[in-house]
Formats: structure tokens, C-alpha cells, sequence
């Protein structure tokens, strides 16, 4: 009680005193007196050093009163095992192998396109017509002179089978019907190439070429077909991961432009290391059955690499290092039910982070209690005090 009335007192002062300098500070800047003004201000610096050398005395009687405030406050958590999931993090963008530009496989003019932009076609129907520029005609000629060689050859064969007429005579009526065949199927696989086929089910993104255009056999690009049933995104993973990024690990997807997070998995991981700069490429399946994830998305991604089961995490920032580059942390121990206890200083190895967590791959044990602030002003063997105290398993 001795203690308590003089801080009452002195509050009361220091509280009246603010009173009246208040209005005592109005009055001289009312007066618009320089002079008064700057000695008003020496007056308020000389009284303010007063007051923080009143309460430096009562800091220095408060800690002389005070033992406890000898030992240093420290907050704690307690170490849990649970399970870890490290997770690599990429970039990547979205693709489908159902995309394709569609060029002419025949030069000529386009006569005709039968499909417009955003039509559904199936694959194999019939997209675009390049004039054939008479092979038709020729095509129809050289059917008549086959059926005249077939004719031909069909009469020898009787006659041969009857042991009538020369073998010579059968058989270049076989080598001429046969010849005419074959000019017949090549001019027909070239009316083929005249017209432009879907090469798979999907929609017509973009008519490039307009009808009554010259084109020329695989430079001009006539049309785009997609198909978004089939969407996957590939990435390239630094050679380090080769042994933990492969087909079936668990991957989070997010596309930032259309506001999607999905959970899917690694399809396919390339057995090629690109020399030029240590990657390889992984194929990742992309769900899409509303159809709005398209081709040339930049997807965020986190792939599963590692995971532990009974895993000891605790943040990075109370890890610390000694001259030898051994890494530790501080543990309490002997604590009694006034919260003191003594630090004591363990060496510790650590694994992989993720965030601002850090996996101890030994030297802490399940429920060993972690000093988490305070941990840089403590010394092995000190005292502590613990307040504050949350069970939490990180310290987060």
C-alpha cells in the first residue's frame, strides 16, 4: 500500500498539471508570440525530462519489489506429431492434344466451306471442297477404260481356263486391266485430298480461309478445331524431383482468371531430362465438363512430393544457428505450476518447409514444450517464465 499512494498522487498531479498546460499552451499560441511561444516550450521539454526521470524511479522500485521480473517471459507451444504434406509449387498452362489448325492437303481454290464458327462437327464429316481441277473428268475417263480392260480380261480368263488362246494374250490382259485399276485408285486418292474432313469430334473454333480462296497444300491454314473434353496441363519440373513428381501424385490445381481450385493428379511424367536446362515435362489431368477451362490458361500448381504421417513442424523463426552450423531451439523443462521453468537448449535436424513451418526430422520429441517468443534473448540452463501458454501443434 506505501507504494500505491504515491503513484496516485502522482498521477493526479500529472493529470491536473495536463489540465493547465493545456490551457496555459492556448493562450501563448492565441498570443501569436514568438518569443512567448519558444520559452513556453523550454518550459514544457524541462518538465517532461522531469517525468521520465520520476518514472525511471518507479521502473527502479518496481523491479527491486518485484523478483519475478528477473526471469525472462517467454511464450511456449507443444510439439504434435501430424501428418505432413510437402507440395511443390509450378506454373503451368493449360493445353489439349485436341487442337488442331486444319491445312489443305491439295493446292487449288476453295470452292466451298460447310461449316461456320462455333458448329459442333463429328469426326469425319465433311468440312471444306478445293476445286479438283478436272480430275473428276479424268477419273470418269479412265473408269470406262477399265471397265473395257476388266471386260477384256474377264473374256481371256474364260478362254485361258478352256485351255483356249496363249498364255500371252491372258496375261497382258491382266496387266493392262490391273494397270488401269491402280490410275483409277490414284486419281481417286488425289479427289480425296480435295476435301477437307474433321480429323475429331469437336467445334469449329475459327473459318481462317473464306471461301473462293486460293490455298496451298499444308501452308494455308483453312480452320481451328478444339476439343475441351480432353484437357490436361503441362509443366516442367526441375530434374531434383524426378523421383517424387511421377504419375499418380496428388496435385492442386488453381486458375486464377476463372476464380477454379480442383484436386486432380499427375497423368504422365516424362522419362526425357531437357539438357538445355534440367526439367522434365508432367502432364496433369484437368477435369472440364462445363467447358470453361481453355487452351493457353496459366494454372497455379501444387504437387504433392512428400509426405510424412507423423510429422514434428514448428515455425522457421524460432530454429537458430550456432558457430559449427548446427540448428536449435529451445525447450522448457522442470516447469512448476508458477509457470517457471529452465531453458534448455537441443539440437535439432530439419527436413523440408512448406510456408513458414519446418519438419524436425529429429532430435525433438512428441509434446516436448518449444520456446517461441523469447527464444532469441534466453541462454541455456536460464530460467523462464512462461505466459500466455497455448497448446498449439506448430506454434502458429
Amino acid at each position: 500500500m506505501k507504494n500505491i499512494y504515491p503513484l496516485l498522487i502522482i498521477t493526479l498531479l500529472l493529470t491536473s498539471c495536463g489540465g493547465e498546460k493545456k490551457n496555459s499552451t492556448e493562450k501563448v499560441l492565441e498570443s501569436n508570440s514568438l518569443e512567448t511561444i519558444r520559452k513556453k516550450r523550454g518550459e514544457l521539454v524541462n518538465e517532461q525530462q522531469a517525468i521520465n526521470d520520476e518514472i525511471k524511479l518507479l521502473d527502479d522500485k518496481i523491479k527491486t519489489l518485484d523478483t519475478t521480473k528477473h526471469v525472462p517471459l517467454i511464450t511456449t507451444f507443444t510439439a504434435k506429431a501430424e501428418k505432413f504434406e510437402h507440395v511443390l509449387e509450378l506454373q503451368g498452362n493449360v493445353t489439349t492434344k485436341n487442337l488442331l489448325t486444319i491445312t489443305p492437303e491439295y493446292n487449288g481454290i476453295l470452292t466451298n466451306v460447310y461449316v461456320k464458327e462455333g458448329q459442333k462437327v463429328s469426326k469425319g464429316q465433311l468440312l471444306a471442297k478445293i476445286d479438283d481441277g478436272g480430275l473428276s473428268q479424268q477419273v470418269a475417263q479412265l473408269k470406262i477404260q477399265s471397265d473395257l480392260a476388266k471386260t477384256t480380261y474377264e473374256r481371256q480368263k474364260r478362254l485361258w481356263d478352256q485351255n483356249i488362246g496363249s498364255e500371252i494374250q491372258f496375261l497382258q490382259a491382266k496387266s493392262t486391266y490391273e494397270s488401269q485399276q491402280e490410275a483409277v485408285n490414284q486419281l481417286q486418292q488425289q479427289i480425296a485430298k480435295t476435301t477437307v474432313k474433321a480429323p475429331f469430334s469437336g467445334t469449329i473454333d475459327d473459318v481462317i480461309t473464306e471461301q473462293g480462296s486460293v490455298v496451298a497444300a499444308g501452308q494455308t491454314p483453312l480452320m481451328r478445331i478444339v476439343n475441351l473434353d480432353d484437357m490436361y496441363i503441362e509443366t516442367e519440373v526441375p530434374e531434383r524431383y524426378v523421383s517424387d513428381v511421377v504419375a499418380g501424385k496428388n496435385v492442386t490445381v488453381d486458375i486464377p482468371v476463372l476464380g477454379k481450385t480442383m484436386n486432380t493428379e499427375v497423368r504422365q511424367a516424362s522419362d526425357f531430362i531437357n539438357p538445355a536446362n534440367r526439367t522434365f515435362k508432367v502432364e496433369i489431368e484437368v477435369p472440364n465438363k462445363d467447358k470453361s477451362i481453355k487452351p493457353n490458361l496459366t494454372a497455379r500448381l501444387k504437387i504433392n512430393d512428400y509426405t510424412s504421417e507423423n510429422a514434428i513442424l514448428i515455425p522457421q523463426s524460432v530454429i537458430s544457428e550456432n558457430a559449427e552450423g548446427e540448428q536449435y531451439v529451445y525447450v522448457v523443462n522442470k516447469k512448476g505450476d508458477d509457470g517457471i521453468g529452465v531453458a534448455e537448449r537441443v539440437i535439432v535436424v530439419t527436413g523440408r518447409t512448406q510456408g513458414d513451418v519446418i519438419e524436425i526430422l529429429s532430435g525433438l520429441e512428441k509434446d516436448a514444450e518449444i520456446i517461441k517468443e523469447g527464444a532469441r534473448s534466453v541462454r541455456d540452463g536460464q530460467s523462464v517464465e512462461v505466459i500466455n501458454y497455448k497448446e498449439e501443434s506448430n506454434g502458429q
